[in-house]
């Protein structure tokens, strides 16, 4: 999930080739490469997801061990994030994001070799370093290749897309996989076949798309992804907060969502698990690019009421065990998820300044990803003794502070200086 969730920390500017009407060209066809590739590695990401019912039944399987396996995927971003998301700007573009669709076809073949849990953890902590690898180069590099095919240009085209394949494609891989597991044979290998196929493809592309960045001579000494906190402490702790709430909610439906639709709501369709991620997804990458020309505080506005309306639908559907109501809970806390986060990385790249804007979005990411993982293990924890809807209804209440809270920060203005 720096145009949408997941997307790179920031990037320092690189030397960036490209000018020529022929190069121009290229340019246009390398984007339209790099978004499918980037759309792929994302759909990738969330293969599992209609199908953890199904690894609940083979081999035993609780919600909790699901969470586990889903947060061993965030640990595996925010590894990569920190460790490698900013290294394209030393050794290129292509090198890395072939490196990361590696990673995920690794990932892929594990997912086929087997399904026992060590192995799954393993496939969803490689997947998650694929990920964390390329969100940050695909985005960069899609913002290299758009400037030299139409240098001058407006940048929407750029957001549009990125956005598009960033959250597009987190929902398109439930979407896919859950109708080939429905209707196609093998539903624990036949999606990550697909996919491998897909991975081999986006290769390819990598490799025919133009490098944008020149590998430098003599690199930098390598370190991490510096993370700091600049600017006003307040807002920089409400952009955050508002960070871990969008990716706590997004999180939920991709971990235990599916399951509880097939057990407590008895609809046990792969292809209607996938479904309810996919327009979850959808609509949060729609709401991104249908509010792109709101200021910050309208988005940030929005952003919160839709959440909040959205999580207590979602408990409204919980406990009446109906799924209408859950999806539409579910479509309206994913709007307000997407332009909540949206407003929070146009909040921290305001307030740092140029020499600091990297770590500041790093250190935005590194506590949203934290929020991708630990509240979804603790409605696994907790789902070991509660019913899921009170689960539910504790997380939204939880949520519903801390948005508050949110509000309560993002009002407070900047102490003033002598």
């Amino acid at each position: 999930m720096a145009q949408s969730i997941s997307a790179a920390p920031a990037h320092r500017a690189g030397s960036v080739s490209g000018g020529t009407k022929g190069g121009s060209r290229r340019h246009g066809v390398g984007f339209s490469l790099i978004a499918f590739v980037f759309l792929t590695a994302m759909a990738f990401s969330t293969v599992p997801t209609p199908l953890y019912p199904l690894y609940m039944a083979k081999d035993g399987f609780s919600t909790f061990m699901v969470t586990v396996v889903f947060a061993a995927y965030a640990v595996g971003v925010v590894i990569s994030l920190v460790l490698a998301g900013h290294i394209s700007d030393w050794v290129g573009r292509k090198k890395v994001l072939g490196s990361a669709i590696g990673l995920e076809l690794i990932a892929a073949v594990l997912f086929m070799t087997s399904t026992s849990l060590p192995v799954l953890l393993t496939a969803r902590v490689v997947t998650g370093l694929g990920v964390g690898m390329v969100t940050a180069t695909a985005t960069a590099h899609l913002h290299d290749l758009h400037a030299a095919h139409r240098p001058g240009a407006s940048s929407q085209r750029f957001e549009l897309v990125s956005t598009a394949a960033n959250i597009g494609g987190l929902g398109v891989g439930p979407l896919v996989s859950g109708l080939l597991a429905q209707w196609a044979g093998g539903p624990l290998r036949t999606p990550y076949l697909v996919f491998a196929a897909l991975l081999l493809v986006s290769l390819a592309a990598v490799a025919l798309a133009p490098e944008t960045v020149e590998e430098q001579l003599v690199r930098p000494a390598y370190r991490p992804q510096r993370i700091s906190v600049d600017g006003d402490r307040a807002r920089y702790a409400a952009a955050a907060a508002a960070g871990f709430a969008s990716f706590a909610v997004l999180g939920l439906f991709t971990s235990v969502a599916p399951g509880f639709v097939a057990g407590s709501l008895h609809h046990p369709s792969r292809a209607l698990a996938g479904l309810i991620v996919f327009a979850v997804y959808g609509a949060s990458a729609t709401a991104q690019s249908l509010t792109a020309k709101l200021s910050t505080a309208a988005r940030r506005g929005l952003g919160l009421l839709a959440q909040a309306v959205g999580a207590v639908t979602l408990v409204v559907g919980t406990h009446t065990a109906d799924l209408t109501t859950f999806l539409v809970g579910g479509v309206v806390a994913g709007i307000g998820a997407g332009v909540l986060f949206k407003a929070s990385l146009g909040t921290v790249a305001a307030l740092a300044t140029p020499a600091k804007r990297s770590e500041a979005l790093a250190g935005l990411f590194l506590i949203s990803y934290v929020g991708l993982a630990v509240p979804v293990v603790a409605v696994g924890v907790a789902s070991r003794s509660l019913a899921m809807p009170d689960v539910l209804t504790w997380f939204t209440a939880v949520l519903l502070v801390l948005l508050g809270a949110v509000a309560v920060l993002s009002r407070r203005r900047p102490a003033a200086t002598c």
